[in-house]
């Protein structure tokens, strides 16, 4: 069975987008295209949306659809698109799958809450029923260690569309290497808000990583790796250190600083956030200001040598 399980071999960087609102609060679907054509331009693997950098819980059911139906439009069948399907109500995650799966989203990444183990299964298989094509399961613990392997490995023995596992954990790095060996390599592991770790993560073998925005800075330093250019792969992940220590203090910051960065770089016409989330204020718009300065300046960079070398 698990030779069977590598049809989907999710390998490189899987942008995480952030929603664009207009003036009005409404979504900016132009400008979501834009980003989406900036990410396709810089070469990554997949795209996920909506998830949480995305605002997903201030996202109402049709929002989440128009803004999935943009992006599946606009990618076509270049990479995967996977359709973040979190929801804390089992019923509403039903109704959200289902009209993914109308709209031909046939990738799909389950977020479901953790209260016991047999909840937890129950949860997953009666969604798994549905029949998506690809599932990935998000192992989400802010403090902890998250899902136990015993539960990941049998649900991935018995669930033929259980493909990818999104690991977001306290520490991270080990739950990687243990997943991979217990999957023998089948389970396709992503890394999500630990790319703090990310040099770290490739060393371990992880598939994918799962940032937002620095499109062409993500998906060279992969590049670089897999090449096994290693020291200028860590070089170049060097520089983003002081970003990722800024932008990573907290998922609000995360946004306002991403959006931020969206905007100056003209793929967004505001860096409009939804509330309640946690102020920017004056300091931190200074000091991402200075950060978003040396990404704009490195992205040029990368660029003009992917031109050169292309």
């Amino acid at each position: 069975m698990w030779a069977e399980k590598n049809r989907f071999p999710l390998k490189g960087i899987v942008t995480v987008l952030n929603t664009p609102f207009t003036k009005e609060d409404t979504i900016d679907h132009k400008a979501l295209k834009n980003n989406v054509e900036e990410a396709l331009k810089a070469g990554v693997a997949g795209i996920l949306v909506p998830a949480m950098a995305a605002e997903v819980y201030k996202l109402s059911h049709s929002e989440r659809l128009e803004m999935l139906s943009t992006v599946l439009e606009t990618v076509g069948d270049r990479i995967p698109v996977i359709g973040g399907a979190g929801e804390t109500d089992l019923n509403k995650s039903k109704e959200l799958l289902k009209a993914y799966l109308q709209l031909g989203c046939k990738n799909v990444l389950l977020q479901i809450p953790f209260v016991e183990e047999q909840q937890f299964r129950n949860h997953f298989m009666e969604l798994a029923a549905l029949d998506p094509e690809v599932i990935m399961l998000q192992d989400w613990d802010a403090t902890g260690y998250g899902l136990s392997d015993d539960l990941i490995v049998d649900l991935f023995e018995k669930v033929a569309a259980f493909q990818c596992l999104k690991i977001e954990t306290v520490p991270a790095g080990p739950k990687y290497s243990r997943i991979l060996e217990l999957t023998q390599g089948k389970l396709n592991i992503s890394g999500g808000w630990a790319v703090t770790q990310m040099m770290e993560g490739l060393q371990r073998g992880v598939h994918a990583f799962m940032p937002t925005g620095m499109h062409f800075i993500y998906t060279s330093i992969y590049r670089l790796y897999t090449e096994g250019r290693t020291e200028d792969a860590e070089a170049l992940f060097g520089k983003i250190i002081p970003v990722l220590s800024f932008s990573n203090q907290h998922l609000d910051i995360s946004i306002h600083f991403f959006k931020r960065l969206l905007y100056r770089q003209g793929i967004y016409n505001t860096p409009n956030v939804r509330h309640p989330i946690l102020p920017f204020d004056a300091v931190h718009k200074k000091l991402a200001d200075k950060h978003i300065d040396t990404i704009i300046k490195l992205e040029k960079q990368l660029k003009s040598q992917r031109s050169n070398i292309y």
